[in-house]
């Protein structure tokens, strides 16, 4: 017998019909059940889109949601953007909402948000804005619409020794919630601010800082001869300025660091230890 003969004569055992038959079956009803939940995602999906765009809140949210530019990164602090030069700074708002636009001496817009850097600090709740390669900013503009915000409670600038930087500061009531996106092409800012309005409890910090002065250069010169503390700079209750060291919780923290900084070789006995309540600006 050749092998094509034992080969046609192979006996096909009778639980392999059941078998392939079972199999069938199973195929069948997986295809099934595949375009169920197919059908079913697409149904889920319209539901939700349709329960979206009926619930005002949620609509009118979606409405806010800029058309214009690609999302590069949303953060709550850090920094991001290109390097620039001779970059322009404007600002519109909307409800809860504050938009920094970037453009050209000559017009236009760019593609970019030139670098930049996010810092949030508390006590009070705040938030500070570093950009570089900016060349022409209208702050009294900024601080114009920044303070139409009812979740903003001020804005000042910080001096910095670059004429192609800025620095301002944005303090925010106590519990107020932030989002900062950066979006390009075109290059912007957008930052959103939200507050359930529940009272968030005062606490007593304790930080280093220096005599209040008016605002000037001595902000710049002060934090070159620190380059490595993490100097902020607040306005007083009297509408001045200090600069500020750390937000500790005890007074025996703040003393550590004091004498940390007053055994380096350049310390001149610029700062002293304070205290204020989280909610306050200092005296």
């Amino acid at each position: 017998m050749t092998g094509k003969d034992r080969y046609e004569n192979i006996e096909i055992p009778a639980q392999l019909t059941n078998v392939i038959h079972h199999a069938q079956k199973r195929a069948t009803a997986r295809k099934s059940s595949f375009r169920i939940i197919r059908y079913a995602s697409v149904m889920a999906a319209c539901a939700a889109f349709l329960f979206v765009v009926n619930v005002p809140s949620v609509a009118n949210a979606m409405s806010k949601i800029p058309v214009l530019g690609s999302i590069v990164q949303v953060l709550q602090f850090g920094d991001g953007g290109t390097v620039t030069d001779g970059v322009t700074v404007g600002t519109e708002t909307t409800e809860n909402t504050l938009k920094i636009n970037f453009g050209m001496d000559e017009g236009g817009s760019v593609a970019h948000v030139p670098s930049y850097k996010v810092e949030h600090k508390e006590a009070p709740n705040r938030l500070i804005f570093t950009f570089q390669g900016i060349r022409f900013v209208d702050f009294d503009q900024i601080e114009k619409d920044f303070l139409t915000q009812p979740l903003v409670k001020d804005v000042y600038r910080n001096i910095i020794l670059d004429d192609s930087a800025i620095r301002f500061v944005v303090e925010l009531k106590e519990g107020v919630q932030y989002s900062v996106t950066e979006y390009e092409n075109p290059g912007s800012m957008e930052i959103k601010l939200t507050s359930d309005g529940k009272p968030v409890p005062p606490r007593e910090v304790f930080s280093l800082r220096t005599e209040e002065m008016p605002s000037g250069e001595w902000m710049g010169h002060l934090a070159e001869s620190y380059p490595e503390e993490d100097i902020s700079y607040l306005k007083t209750s009297t509408g001045k300025f200090t600069a500020v060291i750390g937000a500790y919780d005890t007074a025996e923290e703040a003393e550590l660091k004091l004498k940390e900084i007053s055994e380096q070789p350049s310390y001149a006995g610029d700062f002293y230890m304070d205290s204020w309540m989280s909610n306050e600006n200092p005296k």
